[in-house]
């Protein structure tokens, strides 16, 4: 029999610790000639990244010796900080961002001299023995330079300069005949999901690049993922329609290769993101994300058939990404909202599926889990917005009579992006003690088409925080959760929305704001180079829209703030200072709200260190105990909360 016990007071068996010390970071699968390679994201080594190579008898080795990380800062969020080219792995290292060669087997000899430049997304060039990658140099005055650059491997240096003049370049390929070098570039005030020109030079006798000329693209089309077909024909995905499709480029024209209403590219956030793969010249295995969840399929290059390889991760609210592709096997990053996140390796003539690593090593019963069910809601001017459910859940018990859940909101980070649906114990967490979650992909996100994404344009902190409330009232209304004890929560962009939710609408009851935005200001004069511009669509060109970048800051007006908040920062963040939450909590406290603000020392923009992220949870369930009136099953340290006894809310005190 279940026990009777207030939600938000059950015991789970999903504990910090869980959360936060037996996570791995999977991302960048690679395959070179039958071999696998991926990088590891580790919070228990202070944040390190590993190269681990997949062995012929299924058992893995580290690639990355101790003292070396492999993560790039190139745009900051890096991505694309390694490849694999017969048997040698060239990566870029963290602590002195210089590009190093590593013979397996062997130390990592450096490459690139020790001055301020960042590499990224490279790949070798075979017939002139050099690496093309993509290079930010940081040695010049006022915004980094970026370029392509060619590395030679056999002397070394900075790099010579391929391809330069714009203001951002990605994702070079060299022609399976080594002819010729596709790539992407975008200039301000463009972000890669506004609009990118792919181009194609062709190599002259010296290694430069002559004849360049613009394949598809413009200031309205976003073109992703360009790739070379093992028969030397150039593919890409383009926005065109409004959807990601493929195409390839024949006679300089764009050939669409399947039509369809979903998407086959993604927000390019981070470098050489993969969301398809050559098999052989006529078969594509890919990935698209149709109403929330992604589905792998193949693809005929010559008919255009697209036919779906029905695996445990694909289809409904499960997800896959970072596809890398051989003849006989396809592996990517794989979940579902009962699995968490692997490396799964699919042969392609079963099709055979293996999990080759797992992001946790410690499983929960399922019981314990809670399934999210798609929720479209009718929000501002007349249009629906997408989110994902997850109610509370937990055999061993059951709520008193009448009672009803507390509710987060969570708004996800970009705000260009979108929420994942696979197994994440940062929602499970709240679910299994009786909290439920809405996960609002508010209008703006991706996976829902170029329209849905554009509509934040000129409406950031309007839109996104109607639908985070219009989400939340959608379930009070359907009577599932406890109206008096609804809170929101977000990082980075989610930061900002949850900071404009508390600000500018009088509907939740609390908030959590991780290393979010207070101040647009302050953001667009003192962010890095990529996200410089950003706000130009989001908000406006910046300082003529002035007047509304200050209306927009929540900062400007927290007096009209009136309900407690918890804020969280890391002291090394770059994209957004720590000044942006110190000042918010400053005002909140004067102001007499309860309010706290935890900082913590070597984390950048997400915390990646097991102690902080732990710590951060447990701080936020501690906020919410004594705020919505529960006492937590958990033994958690106290967290400091200013004004919490001597300026109660009337909420406050109904719920005690």
């Amino acid at each position: 029999m279940s026990k009777v016990a207030p939600f938000g007071s059950w015991k789970s068996p999903i504990t910090s610790e869980l959360y936060a010390s037996a996570y791995v970071g999977l991302s960048e699968v690679q395959v070179e000639d039958g071999t696998v390679y991926w990088n590891e994201l580790r919070p228990k080594e202070q944040g390190r990244y590993v190269v681990v190579q997949l062995q012929t008898d299924g058992k893995t080795i580290e690639i990355t010796p101790p003292g070396f990380s492999t993560r790039t800062r190139v745009h900051e969020y890096g991505g694309g900080s390694y490849l694999v080219d017969k048997g040698t792995v060239y990566f870029s290292n963290y602590s002195d961002q210089r590009l190093y060669r590593q013979k397996l087997g062997s130390s990592p000899e450096a490459l690139t001299p020790p001055v301020d430049m960042r590499y990224s997304d490279g790949v070798v060039d075979h017939q002139r023995n050099k690496i093309v990658t993509v290079r930010e140099d940081h040695t010049v005055k006022g915004e980094a330079v970026n370029t392509i650059a060619a590395v030679d491997l056999a002397s070394g240096g900075p790099g010579e300069v391929l391809v330069s003049g714009n203001n951002f370049y990605s994702n070079p390929r060299i022609s399976p005949d080594g002819r010729k070098l596709a790539y992407l570039t975008w200039n301000h005030p463009n972000m890669p999901w506004d609009g990118t020109e792919l181009w194609i030079g062709t190599f002259d006798a010296d290694g430069k690049l002559a004849n360049s000329q613009r394949v598809a693209g413009g200031l309205r089309e976003s073109v992703y993922q360009p790739e070379w077909s093992p028969d030397n024909r150039l593919y890409f995905v383009s926005d065109r329609t409004g959807w990601w499709n493929l195409y390839r480029s024949n006679n300089g024209h764009a050939e669409p290769v399947c039509p369809l209403e979903a998407e086959l590219g993604g927000p390019q956030w981070v470098f050489r993101q993969s969301h398809y793969g050559f098999a052989s010249p006529r078969q594509i295995i890919c990935i698209y994300t149709m109403k929330g969840g992604t589905h792998l399929a193949r693809l005929d290059t010559v008919t255009g058939r697209l036919e779906e390889i029905l695996t445990p991760y694909s289809g409904g609210a499960r997800q896959i990404r970072d596809i890398a592709v051989g003849p006989d096997h396809a592996v990517f990053v794989g979940g579902s909202p009962t699995e968490a996140e692997s490396i799964v390796q699919i042969d392609l003539r079963t099709p055979k599926l293996t999990v080759l690593r797992r992001s946790r090593d410690v499983t929960v019963d399922n019981r314990y889990l809670s399934i999210p069910r798609h929720v479209e809601f009718q929000t501002t001017n007349g249009l629906t917005a997408h989110s994902f459910y997850y109610p509370a859940k937990n055999p061993d018990y059951s709520a008193p009579a009448g009672e009803k859940p507390p509710l987060i909101a969570i708004c996800h980070g970009g705000p260009t992006g979108q929420t994942s649906t696979v197994l994440r114990y940062s929602i499970q967490y709240w679910t299994s003690r009786g909290i439920a979650v809405l996960d609002v992909d508010y209008r703006g996100s991706t996976g829902y088409g170029r329209p849905y994404r554009e509509r934040l344009n000129g409406q950031w902190g309007v839109v996104d925080v109607d639908d985070c409330v219009n989400g939340a009232r959608h379930l009070i209304q359907n009577g599932e959760v406890d109206r008096n004890r609804v809170a929101i929560e977000g990082g980075s962009a989610g930061g900002y929305t949850t900071m404009c939710a508390l600000t500018f609408r009088d509907f939740f009851k609390a908030g959590a704001s991780y290393f979010g935005i207070s101040d647009l200001e302050t953001f667009v004069k003192d962010t890095h180079k990529f996200e410089s511009r950003y706000l130009d669509r989001l908000v406006g060109p910046y300082p003529e829209k002035k007047d509304l970048y200050k209306e927009r800051s929540a900062i400007n007006y927290v007096e009209r703030v009136s309900c407690p908040m918890i804020l969280f920062q890391g002291l090394e963040d770059k994209i957004v200072p720590p000044d942006q939450s110190e000042k918010f909590y400053k005002v909140l406290r004067d102001k007499g709200l309860a309010t706290a603000y935890l900082a913590f020392e070597g984390e950048q923009h997400g915390f990646r260190k097991s102690e902080n992220i732990k710590r951060s949870i447990e701080a936020e369930l501690y906020f919410y105990g004594k705020l919505f009136g529960f006492e937590p099953a958990d033994q958690i340290e106290p967290v400091h909360i200013d004004n919490l006894e001597a300026k109660r809310t009337p909420m406050m005190q109904e719920a005690r």
